[in-house]
């Protein structure tokens, strides 16, 4: 999340108002109901390990076994075995 100044966005009137109650502290103001970005979606890290964990799963699907596909990813084994389970569930 980026850091903004209060001071270069909001009107003076409202800036003086919110000192009325926080000062000198950062304060986080989220995005409205419906508004909000699901995990992942702004870095592109939610597309990253989709594709990752497909990958990870047409190998498996190919013959590699659990422990290839941990060693190849630096994955344990225990996470791996979450992508291809779940997959099959």
């Amino acid at each position: 999340m980026k850091y903004v100044s209060a001071s270069d966005i909001l009107p003076e009137k409202l800036l003086r108002e919110i000192q009325n109650y926080i000062h000198g502290k950062t304060l986080y103001i989220p995005a409205p109901k419906g508004c909000r970005k699901k995990w992942g979606h702004e870095s592109g890290q939610r597309e990253y390990l989709l594709n990752r964990n497909s990958e990870i799963l047409k190998l498996f699907r190919q013959g590699m076994n659990v422990e290839q596909l941990a060693s190849s990813y630096c994955l344990s084994h225990d996470s791996i075995k979450k992508i291809v389970y779940k997959a099959k569930a």
